[in-house]
């Protein structure tokens, strides 16, 4: 087996969305699954297997409360305040979402050993037979217990494992708690970017040692070549994963808004039918005050059946009370159906709002997706045109390989990753930095005075190109310059 590697991927979040716990707990309705086994890597047959463990003990994944709710109540129960909190909209970061995995073999051989298992999306009748093997949850406690040591057990507020993707991995939520509040700077970022890049960067190294026993070792810089595509591997991967569980969350949004929709319909077809029994009501009620005035009327005038009349009076006064009685309840559940009205446009138009973000949220990820998926395959053909070029360039003769002399293809054949990092130093504008690296890489035609900058009405593309154009030249040994 190659080298197998660890792998931890960290993003701050503004509390849990309710559709961000159904994924992690797979606490999906059918229609959600149906659309998740559509455009996701999971596989229903699997998730039997997936586990949480809670205070230090693994079981199945409960689903009676969400993520959110656990929030809720860990940070009541210990008197801390949600900033948060009765906002229309989450602003503060207050949760720390963790997804600790590892090289698909050495993940995947941790959590079914040598069992035959289909790996691929769906509802794979092949694996109900599958068990889960002890080291995964061996692995799964080591994770835990990292964790819990990292930033106190009592902030943790869920740790699941899922083996039912295509690489077995485990989810922590951790709410970053000190001295008695929420401090997500303080706890996960620092006060800087250089900060944050040092933590994440020991907390790599510190995974390590837990992760050494299981045969995951820590990766390498990302300027080296292999690691860097490993990365942006990852950076797709998760791209895809978010996107998926934002198509799920925008599949439950329909079914919300489907249902408060409904429930809006309910209440008004209720308010026509309370409004029409409370006219019919006071019409009943009318005709009767009528009646009870001629009877009494009658009673005045009249010298015979007095006892009859009296009789006749009491029956129209208890019918009057009656409906009266009847009034005041349909008037009552007109006010409760009103107000239950105004609940069901305001949760529709809710739902509508989330379902457009979520539209918009999924638009950008497609997109984005889209994009890490151009740039690889953009490597590749890069990388595949050069291989394809140096193969050529052994064979040609001394007479045509000079067309090539100084060329930007010679270059990036011979010292592409030289000219890439300079390049990436020049476009974050760390002109020192990129003459420093030339130099002390052979290069020097730039120039220590070198004046750089970004003009105001270059856009990216552009500024790139320039970047690209002028690490070539820093590149290049002094006196050098590019064949015209």
């Amino acid at each position: 087996m190659a080298i197998q590697y660890q792998s931890l991927n960290f993003k701050g979040r503004k509390g849990m969305s309710a559709g961000q716990s159904r994924e992690h707990q797979r606490a999906w309705s059918e229609k959600a699954w149906n659309m998740a086994l559509a455009k996701g890597n999971f596989d229903r047959s699997r998730e039997h297997l997936n586990f949480e463990i809670v205070g230090g003990k693994i079981q199945p994944i409960d689903k009676s409360k969400s993520i959110g709710q656990r929030l809720a109540e860990n940070l009541a129960g210990r008197g801390i305040k949600d900033p948060n909190a009765n906002l229309a909209e989450p602003r503060y970061r207050t949760i720390g979402d963790f997804v600790f995995s590892g090289s698909h073999d050495r993940m995947t051989e941790l959590a079914f050993g040598k069992q035959p298992v289909v790996i691929k999306p769906g509802d794979n009748k092949e694996n109900q037979a599958i068990h889960r093997e002890p080291e995964i949850e061996q692995w799964a406690m080591d994770i835990y217990n990292f964790v819990c040591g990292k930033y106190g057990k009592e902030n943790v507020i869920s740790f699941y494992v899922h083996l039912d993707e295509t690489t077995p991995h485990a989810h922590a939520a951790v709410v970053p708690v000190r001295n008695g509040k929420i401090d997500f700077k303080g706890v996960f970022v620092g006060k800087d970017k250089m900060e944050y890049s040092k933590h994440i960067s020991a907390l790599h190294d510190e995974l390590s040692e837990v992760n050494k026993p299981w045969g995951l070792q820590r990766g390498t810089s990302l300027t080296n070549r292999e690691s860097r595509g490993r990365q942006t591997f990852d950076y797709r991967r998760q791209l895809e994963h978010d996107s998926r569980q934002k198509e799920a969350d925008l599949a439950e949004a329909e079914e919300q808004l489907s249902a408060a929709s409904h429930n809006l319909k309910v209440a008004e077809t209720r308010i026509k039918g309370l409004t029409s029994m409370i006219a019919h009501l006071e019409e009943r009620k009318s005709y009767l005050e009528k009646d009870l005035a001629e009877l009494r009327r009658k009673m005045n005038v009249t010298a015979g059946d007095r006892d009859a009349l009296q009789k006749q009076i009491d029956e129209k006064l208890a019918a009057i009370a009656e409906v009266e009685a009847s009034l005041a309840d349909k008037n009552a559940k007109l006010e409760k159906a009103k107000e239950q009205l105004e609940e069901a446009r305001v949760a529709k138009e809710d739902v509508q709002h989330s379902q457009t973000v979520l539209q918009q949220e999924v638009s950008k990820l497609s997109k984005a997706v889209y994009s890490s998926s151009g740039t690889l395959v953009k490597e590749q053909m890069l990388n595949m045109v050069i291989g394809e070029f140096k193969q050529i360039r052994e064979s040609l003769p001394p007479e045509q390989l000079a067309a090539f002399n100084d060329s930007y293809l010679a270059y990036l054949a011979d010292r592409g990753n030289e000219m890439l990092h300079c390049g990436v130093l020049l476009f974050a504008q760390l002109v020192n930095d990129a003459t420093t690296f030339a130099e002390g890489h052979g290069g020097g035609s730039g120039g220590s005075d070198l004046k750089w900058g970004r003009d105001d009405n270059e856009d990216d593309r552009q500024w790139a190109r320039r970047c690209v154009a002028m690490a070539n030249r820093m590149m290049r040994p002094s006196g050098h310059g590019r064949k015209r």
